[in-house]
């Protein structure tokens, strides 16, 4: 049977008494399904089948690019011989993530003698191994890598420091602060730093040293591309003024990206700022494909300088607006055609506060210009419109709602919305006194009179629902309807109630009281769930800060419709007080077959046998995050999820209990699974100790950035080219 795969029989309505076999497809249409299947797999599994499926696993299409990111069961053992079938034919080769490889796996990579791109992120690499790579692979324009504490520029070989001479990209995250490799790379055109340096080495001196102990400063003259994306921290934002300072001596002509991501307080702006926006702007033929500043860098003569020579395709001003500058006003108002924009971060970026806030400093949509915005850019697909308050003002009906403005987005993609612009009517008045009450009678209890409940009636199905019913339930999810029908190829979504803040932060002590809710978002609920359920493609869902969900019966329906859900993250919906929808949430986790990742953020929550027995009939499963200031867990009950569900390769859990509790919890499954499961990820902390920020700085940081810390991720990086 070399030649034969199984056979797949056919729907005997279509074709009646006839099989197909894929043997039968051509070799172009099997060598692109082929690509689909991560190349360890190709070489060790698929390649064995048949002859048919051995020679088409030795294209060169196949063994040129290969990618290991998330490929969690990629042991040393598989990479090693992969690396070593693969060596002569593998240009680029991605390792970023794979933080469970040996050194000594890593030192393989030296056989890709003809590697043109290597991502080395998260990987296991000091500058001694550095220099044995960069001496091996002289083809090399590429490389991202780590810079951890130790690392020393001077144990680079001469023919190391000629191989990154000869570099054009480089992605470099630093654990320490250090210029890195970026003083050799004198050739480079696209520079991508993240700056992870933690506040100890503020305290040691590190940035001082930085400055006095090395003479050599990057090289930008060549410079195409500038990104920089910092955790919270003064030393990181101390490391990034030390590299734009660079700008001040040399102003690289024609750069075409920018984007610098600063989270809390900005340094102060460069002086050379105004200097390379004037370079960026003025370059002949020049076009500024990516703009993004710290919000105190960004006013309208900067942002009008970019416009007026093109549209990037990649514009963030998250949380940028301020009194006389609305980015979005000067956006419209430049007079240039908006088509090119593909990507665009209004994150907190409105018209003003709003009069009616809940919390300090929440905007107001600017929902006129949005309108308007769509007209402009019909290309978008990815838009942040999060943190921010919309009401819909006008009477009921979906007749002006934001929904059906965003409708004509047909390339949309990925949206990030506040959760109170899916309200349709506005919230009911509170403790409004019945007009028929006699107040000459006023009696002692009265004031124990239970008040009108606020909120949102329980999303029931159709059986459910009498006729006099059924008309209130179809008009509750009307609004989104155009947003369904105008953006069905819509792939990830994300509902954040505006001032929403996670209990867990990146470098601060967790959260001890959740922020209000707007009243607004009180009106959105059960039915609106269930009405998500009509985004058929829907890969990746955000919901939070949902205070109008009662018993959650809208997961269920919006689960059904939403069969590729495949990353899922809940946090703070319902009452919290208490998990309202923990029974929904179960049945709705039966139907969740392709979910990978999920993420589940509830002040009370009780992580016990019902619960880990639900989330184990999600068989795809990978990553599990679950965050509660007050939730218990059943340590029993956690070790047979993990031993039932073998794909699990990351356990985060920070709840109440024990230090103690935790600390034996998470030693019982690194010794039961670590050697099965290479890649296993497991923390267990008590959320409100104060050294939780030490344990989350030992995280892989693939975890941590992309489950574990809660953030809005919808236009937060720049398309990939």
């Amino acid at each position: 049977m070399d030649n034969q795969i199984e056979t797949a029989l056919c729907c005997s309505d279509s074709i009646s008494q006839t099989s197909v076999t894929i043997s039968d497809f051509s070799d172009e249409i099997l060598l692109n399904i082929l690509r689909f299947i991560p190349s360890h797999d190709l070489m060790l599994n698929v390649s064995q089948v048949c002859q048919k499926l051995r020679i088409l696993c030795l294209d060169k299409s196949l063994r040129a690019h290969v990618h290991l990111h998330k490929e969690y069961t990629a042991n040393d053992d598989a990479v090693k011989q992969l690396l070593r079938n693969f060596s002569s034919d593998i240009q680029t080769l991605n390792l970023s993530g794979c933080y469970w490889l040996a050194g000594s796996t890593v030192d393989q990579v030296t056989r890709c003698k003809a590697l043109v791109s290597l991502d080395l992120s998260g990987c296991r690499l000091t500058s001694v191994r550095l220099s044995h790579l960069l001496t091996s692979l002289r083809s090399l324009r590429s490389l991202a890598l780590d810079v951890c504490p130790g690392f020393d520029l001077h144990h680079l070989s001469a023919e190391g420091k000629s191989a990154l001479a000869r570099l054009q990209e480089l992605k470099q995250t630093l654990l320490t602060p250090s210029y890195g490799v970026v003083p050799c790379c004198s050739a480079l055109r696209r520079l991508h730093l993240y700056l992870e340096a933690s506040e100890g080495w503020r305290e040691a001196g590190g940035c001082a040293q930085l400055m006095v102990g090395q003479s050599s400063v990057p090289h930008y003259q060549n410079l195409r591309w500038f990104s920089a994306r910092l955790a919270p921290g003064e030393v990181n934002r101390t490391l990034l003024a030390l590299y734009l300072a660079v700008f001040s001596m040399r102003v690289p002509e024609g750069l075409m990206g920018l984007v610098l991501s600063v989270p809390g307080p900005a340094p102060p702006r460069p002086v050379a700022m105004m200097a390379l926006m004037e370079s960026m702007a003025s370059t002949v033929g020049n076009t500024v494909s990516a703009l993004q500043l710290p919000r105190t860098w960004l006013d309208g003569a900067i942002l009008g300088r970019v416009l007026a020579h093109g549209c990037p395709t990649y514009l963030n001003v998250s949380r940028c607006s301020s009194p006389g500058f609305n980015p979005l006003h000067v956006l419209l108002s430049a007079g240039r055609d908006l088509t090119p924009l593909q990507s665009l971060n209004l994150r907190g970026c409105g018209r003003g506060p709003l009069a009616e806030s809940c919390g300090k400093g929440e905007e107001e949509m600017d929902a006129e210009s949005v309108k308007s915005l769509t007209e402009c850019c019909p290309h978008l697909i990815h838009l942040n419109l999060s943190a921010t308050h919309y009401h819909h003002a006008l009477p009921a009906g979906q007749d002006g709602h934001l929904c059906g403005a965003l409708g004509r987005l047909t390339s949309l993609c990925s949206l990030a919305l506040p959760v109170c612009a899916l309200a349709q009517s506005p919230p009911a008045p509170v403790n409004t006194q019945d007009s028929n009450t006699d107040h000459s009678s006023r009696s002692l209890l009265l004031g124990l009179k239970k008040s009108s409940r606020i909120g949102v009636p329980t999303y029931r199905t159709a059986t459910e629902v009498t006729v006099g019913q059924g008309e209130e339930r179809q008009d509750r999810g009307l609004c989104i309807q155009p947003l369904l029908q105008g953006c069905p190829y819509l792939v990830e979504l994300e509902l954040i109630g505006a001032g929403f803040s996670s209990a867990m932060p990146r470098n601060e002590p967790a959260i001890r009281k959740d922020p209000a809710a707007c009243r607004w978002s009180y009106n959105v609920g059960d039915s609106e769930l269930a009405a998500l359920g009509g985004m058929k493609f829907l890969r990746k869902l955000t919901l939070a800060h949902l205070p109008g969900v009662l018993k959650g019966t809208g997961l269920i329906k919006l689960v059904q419709g939403c069969k590729d859900l495949c990353v899922l993250s809940l946090a703070n919906l319902g009452s919290l007080k208490t998990m309202n929808y923990m029974q929904t949430l179960l049945e709705a986790l039966s139907h969740c077959t392709q979910l990978r990742d999920l993420r589940l953020e509830q002040p009370y929550f009780n992580a016990n046998a019902a619960f880990f027995g639900a989330l184990s009939q999600c068989h795809q499963l990978q990553r599990v995050c679950l965050v509660s200031r007050h939730g218990t867990f059943q340590p029993a009950t956690v070790v047979s999820f993990m031993q039932s569900c073998a794909d699990v390769i990351m356990c985060h859990m920070f709840m109440g209990g024990t230090l103690v509790a935790c600390k034996t919890l998470q030693k019982t499954l690194l010794e039961s699974f670590s050697i099965t499961r290479p890649a296993l990820s497991v923390v267990i902390y008590p959320l409100m100790h104060e050294d939780l920020a030490n344990v989350i700085r030992g995280m892989p940081l693939c975890h941590l950035d992309e489950i574990t810390l809660f953030k809005s991720r919808v236009a937060e990086e720049p398309i990939k080219q």
